[in-house]
């Protein structure tokens, strides 16, 4: 009897839990990492690929597969590049290069990178992937190795957001 309202209860369980996995989390979280190492800027997108999914199909067109077409996966991330940018302080745009992208489990991942740059005050940063296709995206940067972590999130009417490095 035991073993049967166990199997009764993860059934429900998995039946209760597989729509929290199924919908779209309109959420992406990308690091903008100043690396002491190289001097480099190097930044990483991250997209659950169900979101992904959903969102290639009304930006592309309703054949895009990111999970089995590479075009598709190339594209997203072109897109991806086009939708995000930096900028110093002083409103001078960092040129990003890209370097490559993968899928990894349950997420997208898309990776840029910018030369070492002078000595910058701050950064102003605009992340406006996916927010044209769903107008409750969020998308959150972190950003890294230049003083505290400081945290920049774009939702609503977000368009331009900057931190300042405070001399470090």
């Amino acid at each position: 009897m035991r073993v049967f309202l166990a199997s009764v209860l993860m059934i429900i369980v998995g039946v209760l839990s597989a729509p929290t996995f199924a919908h779209q989390q309109k959420t992406a979280i990308s690091r903008v990492f100043f690396n002491p190492r190289t001097q480099n800027i190097e930044i990483e997108h991250r997209f659950y690929i169900h979101d992904a999914e959903h969102a290639v199909k009304q930006l592309f067109d309703r054949n895009a597969d990111i999970l089995s077409r590479e075009e598709t996966r190339s594209t997203f991330a072109d897109y991806v590049a086009k939708t995000f940018t930096i900028a110093g302080a002083d409103g001078t745009v960092i040129p990003l290069e890209d370097v490559g992208y993968e899928m990894d489990g349950r997420y997208f991942w898309v990776y840029q990178e910018a030369k070492p740059q002078p000595e910058l005050a701050g950064l102003l940063v605009k992340s406006d992937t996916l927010r044209e296709v769903w107008p409750s995206q969020i998308n959150t940067v972190n950003i890294e190795g230049n003083g505290d972590i400081q945290t920049v999130t774009f939702e609503g009417d977000a368009e331009v957001l900057g931190v300042d490095f405070d001399g470090n």
